[in-house]
């Protein structure tokens, strides 16, 4: 398929909006973790999150593979929908770790397990490259929404291997925290 060439510039306003809502989004979480009282002390409501949380990194996981074989294979509507799914699934994450923290707080690691080198290393990278990651995503989906595709394949090459390594990471983490806590 011959594309021609977009050449409309992305103006700063909207790229400095979705950094904007990324970084303040990337700042209520660290609120929660950090500074907010869970006001679920009991622990008794939705304690199901953090499996539900799992679920959807691997969904999305699963719909980031899907997409990158689509495009390989130059199915441009598949890979669409399957990216859509992604960040459905990413979406609905984020509401549902939001809503997580907000009830129960921290989930605490056993700093005194053999796993907790290991553990805390690749939660750092988790959180660190989720940072990184929402902006990229944000932008790619503007990019490929507003048909400038090559700007738009040029920043998912980046984009993809950290939106997938966060999203499987998640799912590690997840089994890390309740097997081995």
């Amino acid at each position: 398929m011959n594309e021609k060439p977009n050449t409309l510039r992305t103006p700063p306003a909207i790229i400095a909006t979705i950094v904007i809502v990324s970084a303040l989004a990337s700042a209520l979480i660290c609120y929660l973790v950090y500074f907010h009282a869970p006001s679920d002390v009991t622990g008794t409501h939705l304690r199901s999150l953090p499996f539900l949380n799992a679920v959807l990194n691997a969904c999305a996981t699963v719909a980031l593979i899907v997409g990158y074989i689509y495009i390989r294979a130059r199915k441009l509507s598949a890979h669409r929908a399957s990216m859509f799914a992604a960040f459905f699934f990413s979406s609905i994450f984020l509401v549902s770790y939001l809503t997580n923290f907000t009830l129960h707080g921290e989930t605490l690691f056993n700093r005194l397990s053999p796993w907790w080198p290991f553990y805390w290393k690749l939660l750092l990278s988790h959180i660190l490259l989720s940072i990184i990651a929402l902006p990229l995503i944000l932008i790619t989906f503007f990019l490929s929404l507003t048909g400038r595709f090559p700007a738009h394949r040029k920043l998912a090459r980046y984009t993809f291997p950290i939106w997938l390594y966060v999203s499987v990471t998640g799912v590690i983490v997840y089994i890390m925290q309740s097997a081995l806590r």
